[in-house]
């Protein structure tokens, strides 16, 4: 999809079949949407990424989170990798066709993740989020200054409101990922279009 990135991301609370409902409705608006499960067992994620397609959502557009293996094995388009898991320059050697999406909180870990050979990093959380109580929020000045200093793509995370998006894209981060936000939308065509259309403007 031309233009800037949106990701949509599973947020381990709700089931992945209500996930694959939504996805089916909105891919078409959609960069790439994420299985983020910590709870699910490997034969589950491979279970969701199948549902996922039988849906008509492109495996190209779905990214695991951790999972490498899954990931290789599903055929899916990339992987999302944290402090926790298989550091970015193992996985870039052994599973060379996966996109690399790295989960950072600050300068320093985006310039070494890019070395690593990270293709993406994403950056947050940038607003106030009830994912994160307690935790402040980065914002964005602090989001350009990691834009600043890597020459891959940084996609902005947390608290993101379509009213957001223009802040975020002047600071030349290459789109955002939404979590609650589209997923828990009663409305989740019409959310990922204002979305959308916020990226466009």
């Amino acid at each position: 999809m031309p233009g800037r990135e949106l990701h949509v991301i599973s947020n381990g609370q709700s089931e992945l079949e209500r996930y694959t409902r939504i996805a089916t409705l909105i891919h078409p608006y959609v960069t790439a949407f994420h299985l983020r499960e910590k709870s699910c067992s490997a034969a589950e994620i491979w279970e969701g990424v199948h549902a996922l397609k039988a849906c008509g959502v492109p495996l190209s557009k779905v990214f695991i989170n951790d999972r490498v293996d899954v990931a290789w094995a599903t055929g899916v388009g990339g992987v999302q990798l944290s402090y926790r898991s298989l550091a970015v320059q193992v996985v870039r050697r052994t599973f060379p066709r996966l996109r690399i999406g790295r989960s950072v909180h600050d300068v320093h870990e985006a310039e070494e993740m890019c070395k690593q050979g990270a293709d993406y990093l994403l950056y947050g959380h940038i607003f106030s989020t009830d994912s994160k109580p307690g935790q402040g929020p980065r914002g964005t000045r602090a989001l350009d200054q990691v834009v600043k200093k890597v020459p891959i793509p940084v996609i902005a995370i947390g608290g993101i409101k379509p009213n957001h998006v223009q802040q975020i894209v002047a600071t030349g981060a290459a789109g955002i990922a939404i979590l609650s936000g589209i997923t828990q939308s009663d409305d989740p065509l019409k959310s990922v279009k204002d979305y959308r259309e916020a990226l466009n403007s």
